[in-house]
């Protein structure tokens, strides 16, 4: 007899293994299917790794320019294989974390690739397990108590939390050499002196910037006018000057339309106002975006709709069969790890019948963290004005705050836009050191509805980089005070 499950997630990503937390809170007996790593993409490839790269590029960094700040460093030198370990490391240990959590609430994980092969008519959702993907679970992490052989489960409810991979574009398929995705970027077996990044979304940009910090010749290819494309166009420009200024090339309204692989690298034809040019460089990293992973899954023969590769779901992750779910990049942009755990929660409440909050996708903060970093939230300028309303936009440099100065960051801006009529902030908006952190706060500001009344009258600490949050609301209504 199969065994069987109130709730079954299959994917054991941020947007997996927090929905499972979750329902086991709530009483659920829960399993998670996870054919690779526990944490999924985020954890093992993606934010956390990367972040830990970018960590030792920043204290390289300052290292370098240990004068500014009156001290005296010798040449700082770095091994490659020393940062590659570390962030390795990281990921390793935090994916033993996911394994704990899932033994301290009794969750079952299930080793193996998934497919749903019955659901809807009322009765149990059908999984079937096969074979995990190589590499399979880590020896260092042990599992927890769960299923660790293949077959067929049945659970009430299946949510389908696969996430996503990196997109391909045909003619420049990656082949872990010379041309690159960001699984090969983040583990090089050694410092590449030059690199072309195909696309300046986070991904590209996280990359390029790290890869530039440690000394390599970098150039950006962009296919659009503006790099970091879902920013706001005056926070993407000074970001653009401050990378440039650091000696990144950007090469923006470009298209890579050759890529040649000769003995020593690659040969990159880009096409740029009518004019083409050939750029060499030792290696490519593609970084055109990512794609749900929705094949093998058995999606169409049960019936569920999908479109363009993503899930077509409901406010609170229901698909138009019933009993089956989905949450995280398979069920749509944007493609972030915290909307991820967040649809998770919003999933699994929903399924227990518990009031719940649809998550409002504009209220997302979204971070990239180069070198400066970037965070917004909300609309852009341009997006509201494109949606009929009037505003009133607010700007403060981090030249002007004392804090930044100090720090030796005075680089950078916040930015606030407001409906002029009702005062609601609209979109926040920051280019500069720490904005990652700052941004929550304009995020837990839209989320309580506060108007330009409510941050006007905040007292914001004295001296923080936070203060230029206060400032930019101030200036919205003509009553700033440091500019």
């Amino acid at each position: 007899m199969a065994e069987s499950y109130d709730i079954l997630i299959i994917g054991g990503g941020p947007g997996g293994y927090v929905a499972a937390i979750r329902a086991a809170q709530l009483g659920f007996k829960t399993a998670v299917v996870e054919r690779e790593h526990m944490g999924g993409i985020c954890l093992n490839w993606g934010c956390i790794p990367t972040k830990a790269l970018l960590r030792s590029a920043e204290i390289f960094h300052y290292a370098e320019h240990g004068s500014n700040y009156g001290l005296k460093i010798e040449k700082p030198t770095f091994e490659m294989d020393a940062v590659v370990k570390r962030s390795r490391g990281v990921s390793a240990q935090l994916n033993g974390g996911v394994a704990m959590l899932m033994k301290k609430n009794k969750i079952d994980i299930i080793w193996g690739q998934a497919k749903i092969s019955k659901a809807g008519k009322g009765g149990p959702v059908e999984v079937e397990v096969g074979e995990p993907t190589k590499p399979a679970v880590q020896p260092q992490n042990p599992v927890p108590k769960g299923v660790l052989g293949h077959g067929t489960y049945k659970a009430k409810h299946v949510i389908i939390a696969t996430g996503a991979r990196p997109r391909v574009l045909p003619g420049i398929e990656p082949d872990g050499d010379r041309i690159w995705t960001y699984f090969e970027a983040m583990k090089p077996a050694s410092m590449p002196k030059s690199l072309i990044v195909m696309g300046s979304g986070a991904i590209g940009i996280e990359f390029a910037s790290f890869y530039r910090t440690m000394g390599a010749d970098v150039t950006v290819v962009e296919l659009l006018p503006q790099i970091l494309p879902v920013e706001d166009a005056e926070i993407a420009a000074v970001a653009r000057k401050q990378f440039e200024k650091q000696g990144l090339k950007i090469l923006s309204d470009a298209k890579v339309a050759k890529v040649a692989k000769t003995g020593d690298g690659v040969e990159v034809t880009v096409e740029q106002g009518g004019k083409s040019q050939v750029l060499k460089a030792e290696r490519l990293i593609s970084a055109v975006g990512v794609q749900g992973n929705t094949e093998g899954l058995n999606l169409e023969a049960i019936g569920v709709a999908v479109e363009r590769g993503i899930i077509k779901i409901d406010a609170v992750g229901r698909t138009n069969i019933e009993g089956v779910y989905a949450i995280g990049d398979v069920a749509g942009a944007p493609m972030l790890a915290h909307k991820a755990e967040h649809e998770g929660t919003i999933c699994v409440e929903a399924i227990k019948g518990l009031h719940v909050h649809p998550m409002k996708r504009e209220q997302i903060p979204g971070c990239t963290y180069c070198q400066p970093q970037v965070a917004s939230v909300g609309l852009t300028e341009a997006k509201a004005k494109e949606n009929g309303r009037e505003v009133k936009v607010g700007r403060f440099r981090f030249i002007a705050n004392g804090k930044a100065i100090a720090l030796g960051e005075p680089e950078g801006m916040v930015k606030t836009v407001f409906d002029a009529k009702t005062g609601e902030l609209l979109g926040a908006h920051m280019v500069g050191a720490e904005v990652t952190e700052l941004i929550q706060g304009f995020v837990v500001a839209m989320g309580l509805e506060t108007t330009e009344e409510d941050l006007m009258h905040t007292v914001f600490p004295h001296p923080t980089l936070s203060e230029m949050m206060h400032e930019s609301v101030l200036d919205a209504y003509g009553r700033v005070i440091h500019m």
